[in-house]
């Protein structure tokens, strides 16, 4: 996976600052399996005990008082183990509450920037992968492994040669951790990489399946995309199977050795250097010593994964600077002024709009016109700040349009884009743009689009549910919702991207009237359409080609400049 970047290079690093909430959490976890282990030693005492006091004395009032004791014990550590998963599920709460916005911010961001949606979805993957490892059995060994240097003092009061025996069967299990990152790591990490650029591939496909399916590409498609998931699988087949053999000999490993321990016990009990219950506590007591080593291992491939989850959130979110609230702009009229504005599409190398200047006053009409390519979409992306400005800039009412707060200038701000974007909610909630429902807004957005009517005739009205894919609507209907939801709120700045490319005869004519409202209530309005139907509503014409303007100004005198040009072209072009 690309790391998402910001330009900003702040140094602030929110996955820091969101580990450093859960500090309390996992400080409170550690204190509670330190409790767990100590109580884990219930069983290996009461054994001890049973073997060496009871059965030797007959006492059945001692077994009893043991028993109860015991089950009190390992009661309490049962509570304790409960207590803990619960506070480190809250911890798992409160680190995606910490980082779910700046992942949806810098997400955004870079969706913007690099136009891939796709990769910039994964960061929130790693979120939920992170939060994940965080609540599994992976984090317990960490918390466990400490206590292993303790059990192992326990057995050497048993007797030494337990304790060196122990010493040698964790360093030995240490070792089998050292190999499985080795041996495992870095495939897992070409893996998962492999993985994801699989997965973002498959969901390309499936947005564009209507075009595959058409054009009969679906096998070659299919074909190509297994190609991808055959070299992340076979580099995750690679790693788990040596992963697996690792696992495999560390368990056998285990159980030899704590067999062995038993047989040593067993030697010494012999020789009466201990008692037969310590024979049998100190096989038990190599078993706990080792298990968190055990876990370790088998949790390798999820801790592997979970720390280039981490490191991708990290070196993602770190440039990416903190919300800073900025000073309330007032509300503005529509006036537009963009001054040398360069724009480089996302990806791309050469600017597509290249020091564009021109300025509207609030109420005015522009038409936008030019070939295929000329950079119309490019230059009302830079203008309403979808994509960044290389150079130049953008102003509305003398503002400079990065200085707004974008939740604020939203509202006064229309967008009708060519793509059109449903999303899933209901008609009036797409049409409100899911802010608080405003009926009255709402209703007044959809008749000057002219669609009132329209949505009254589906199935449930305005409460009728409809998504990003909804085959209820029809293209032009579609267009038509995707302008109301443009002129929801009377934006002061309406801009519309080839807004008739989907209308019919009577569409385009309610797309006119409503165009002549909106400027009778003063707003600014810019349209980008090769259709000439419209042009006849605009105060200014902005004729661009290849990324510069070639004319501007009133509209019959652009329109009529570019008649002439046309007509000297014509003439000179050879007769046949």
């Amino acid at each position: 996976m690309t790391t998402i970047h910001s330009s900003n290079n702040t140094g602030h690093d929110p996955v820091g600052s969101a580990i450093s909430d859960i500090k309390a959490y996992l400080g409170y976890a550690t204190l509670f399996s330190a409790c767990i282990n100590f109580l884990m030693l219930t069983p290996i005492i009461y054994m001890l005990q049973v073997y060496d006091r009871v059965v030797s004395s007959g006492s059945m009032s001692t077994l009893l008082m043991l028993t109860l004791l015991m089950t009190a014990l390992l009661g309490a550590a049962g509570g304790f183990e409960w207590v803990r998963s619960r506070i480190l599920i809250n911890a798992n709460v409160r680190l995606e509450k910490d980082l779910r916005d700046a992942v949806a911010r810098a997400s955004f961001k870079h969706t913007l920037v690099s136009g891939n949606a796709d990769e910039a979805n994964l960061a929130m993957n790693d979120l939920v992968g992170l939060r994940q490892f965080l609540a599994g059995n992976g984090i317990f060994a960490f918390m466990d492994a400490p206590w292993t240097p303790i059990y192992i003092g326990v057995m050497f009061a048993f007797h030494s040669l337990f304790g060196y025996a122990a010493i040698v069967a964790a360093l030995l299990m240490i070792l089998l951790a050292v190999l499985t990152q080795k041996f495992t790591a870095k495939r897992l990490v070409k893996a998962n990489a492999l993985a994801a650029r699989a997965n973002g591939s498959f969901l390309s496909n499936l947005r564009n399946a209507e075009v595959i399916e058409g054009m009969g590409m679906a096998s070659s498609i299919r074909s190509r995309n297994n190609q991808l998931f055959d070299l992340a699988s076979t580099e995750q087949a690679i790693a788990s199977g040596a992963a697996g053999i690792l696992a495999a000999i560390t368990k056998s490993f285990r159980m030899i050795v704590q067999s062995l321990l038993l047989g040593l016990g067993a030697y010494l009990a012999l020789m009466q250097e201990i008692s037969p219950g310590m024979m049998i506590a100190g096989s038990l007591l190599l078993g706990r010593a080792l298990a968190p080593l055990d876990l370790m291992v088998s949790s390798w491939k999820s801790f592997i994964t979970a720390r280039s989850q981490f490191s991708r959130l990290q070196a993602g979110l770190k440039n990416l600077p903190p919300e800073v609230e900025p000073l309330r702009l007032p509300e503005p009229l529509g006036n537009l002024s963009v001054q040398q504005a360069i724009v480089i599409p996302p990806g791309a190398k050469i600017a597509s709009v290249k020091g564009v200047s021109f300025s509207l006053s609030a109420g005015e009409v522009l038409g936008v016109v030019g070939p295929s390519a000329a950079g119309k979409t490019s230059l009302i992306r830079g203008i309403l700040g979808i994509w960044p400005l290389r150079a130049g800039t953008i102003r509305l009412d003398g503002a400079d349009i990065t200085q707004w707060n974008r939740d604020e200038l939203g509202p006064y701000l229309g967008y009708l884009p060519q793509d059109i974007e449903l999303f899933e909610g209901t008609v009036s909630e797409n049409i409100g743009r899911f802010a608080l429902q405003n009926a009255d807004k709402i209703l007044h957005a959809s008749k000057m689009a002219g669609i009132h009517g329209m949505i009254l005739g589906l199935p449930n009205g305005y409460d009728t549910v409809i998504g990003p894919n909804s085959g209820a609507l029809s293209a032009g209907q579609r267009q038509r919702l995707g302008l109301a939801r443009a002129l929801y709120g009377s934006p002061k700045l309406i801009v519309l991207d080839e807004p008739n490319s989907n209308l019919d005869e009577l569409g385009e004519r309610e797309l006119q009237t409503s165009i002549k409202q909106v400027k009778e209530a003063g707003s600014t309005v810019i349209i980008v359409t090769h259709r000439t139907s419209v042009l006849s509503l605009a105060d200014k014409i902005l004729f661009i080609k290849e990324g510069i303007i070639q004319r501007f100004g009133e509209r019959n005198q652009v329109l009529q400049a570019l008649k002439d040009q046309s007509s000297k072209v014509a003439q000179l072009k050879p007769k046949v």
